[in-house]
């Protein structure tokens, strides 16, 4: 592809910090004069993880370590140094709410400006917060002005009073600054803290499917993550204390064997439905690395990790009973994450659920990589995304959302200078 002389070359970067592993996406961002872009992915780095559980810092030093280490693997890629990236983060202790935000328009002729929507929306934000809580995101759904409502862009209309319904994204402040703080250490500077989950949408779903309706759950290591959308806006967001480490461990009690050995029955003979094919199967842990020869029945292995599985999407279920979708989704539900790799996901939730399942693939992005593909990587590739979406002005929606990750910003950097001597 040609570029115009105009056009200017920037590093994006994707830092999503899980449980089970860091992974690091580092992209080439190409923005020309209309304010297209195109990203290309030039390194996509797992590590393993330590001192996070359940999306939370436990250790900050260890914590520190693996960032650095995913950090190094980057840089001998790339051959520069990553300076700043864009950080996911979740944890049970993300939680959502409604705002609304209203405000007069300021010019005589009644015109609505770019400005007047983010007074709008800032007006929003005075929503009062749980104790030691902060403001990650501004989600705008809809607008009204002078009492009609429905307006998605009221950009350009005429009228006096201006209304905006949003959804509130906030973290605990102490989990924030901990995660922040880890990251800091490495020596990087944090463009923005994104709620994961909003990120990995980013990845997997196109705009057709957020307006017709879906669910896109990513089932990480200790947690669950979901976020639903309908007619382009977030409907609901929840993370559930439950992921692939838990059907980990199930297998471990189950089988009567180590962690390490379970992980790997789970990796190379995970299946969550029966088949006549694993009815009367056996399988010897002697092949996935247990130091005696033990035969045990896939059956068992494929109830230990449904029953498991079932208990997922049930708390799935459970939200979307919530909000009124519980089988009322045109798209379903969206898989992705790395406990989504499991045999027979799909179809077991098709029949829990009652609606359309699939797994949700990054997509809009390329990359020599062969974890281009791999759904480990959707909130790494979500993460870089969002921050080429916010430097290239392409972010449907989201206008305001650059004002307040700029104050965050601020924030945390003081949080941190005032921890590090």
């Amino acid at each position: 592809m040609l570029f115009t002389r105009k056009q200017k070359s920037e590093v994006i970067a994707g830092l999503d910090i899980g449980t089970t592993a860091v992974r690091l996406v580092v992209g080439k961002l190409e923005l020309g004069e209309a304010k297209h872009a195109d990203i290309q992915a030039i390194a996509l780095v797992e590590v393993p993880s330590e001192g996070v559980h359940r999306g939370i810092v436990t250790s900050i030093e260890e914590t520190v370590s693996a960032i650095s280490s995913a950090l190094e693997h980057a840089e001998k890629i790339i051959g520069v140094p990553v300076e700043h990236a864009w950080v996911g983060i979740s944890g049970s202790h993300i939680s959502s709410q409604e705002s609304r935000g209203v405000i007069a328009v300021a010019k005589a002729d009644g015109e609505i400006s770019d400005e007047d929507v983010a007074r709008a929306v800032n007006a929003a934000r005075t929503v009062s917060t749980p104790l030691n809580y902060e403001i990650l995101h501004v989600l705008p759904r809809s607008f009204a002005v002078d009492g009609q409502t429905g307006i998605k862009d009221p950009v350009g209309m005429s009228g006096i009073r201006l209304e905006v319904e949003t959804q509130i994204i906030q973290g605990s402040a102490s989990f924030i600054k901990n995660l922040t703080k880890a990251v800091y250490r490495t020596g990087i500077d944090i463009d923005d803290l994104v709620f994961s989950i909003l990120a990995t949408s980013e990845a997997v779903l196109s705009s057709r499917q957020k307006d017709l309706g879906v669910a896109v759950v990513n089932i990480g290591g200790s947690t669950t993550s979901m976020a639903v959308f309908e007619e382009g806006d977030i409907m609901q967001t929840a993370v559930i204390p439950i992921g692939s480490s838990n059907i980990t461990n199930d297998l471990a009690i189950g089988l009567r064997s180590s962690i390490d050995i379970a992980e790997r029955v789970k990796r190379e003979f995970g299946e969550c439905v029966h088949t006549n094919q694993n009815s009367k199967d056996l399988i010897d842990l002697a092949a996935v690395g247990a130091d005696i020869s033990e035969e045990v029945y896939k059956k068992d292995i494929v109830d230990y990790i449904g029953a498991r599985t079932e208990e997922i999407l049930e708390k799935i279920d459970q939200e979307l009973v919530k909000i009124g979708r519980s089988h009322l989704l045109p798209v379903g539900i969206v898989f992705t994450g790395g406990g989504s790799k499991l045999v027979g996901l799909v179809e077991l939730a098709k029949h829990n659920l009652g609606l359309p399942a699939s797994l949700g693939y990054p997509t809009g992005v390329v990359g020599v990589s062969e974890n281009i593909n791999d759904l480990s990587f959707s909130t790494a590739i979500g993460l870089m995304k969002w921050g080429a979406q916010v430097r290239s002005g392409t972010m449907r929606g989201r206008g305001m959302k650059i004002a307040s990750a700029d104050k965050l910003s601020n924030r945390v950097k003081g949080w941190f200078k005032s921890l590090v001597p």
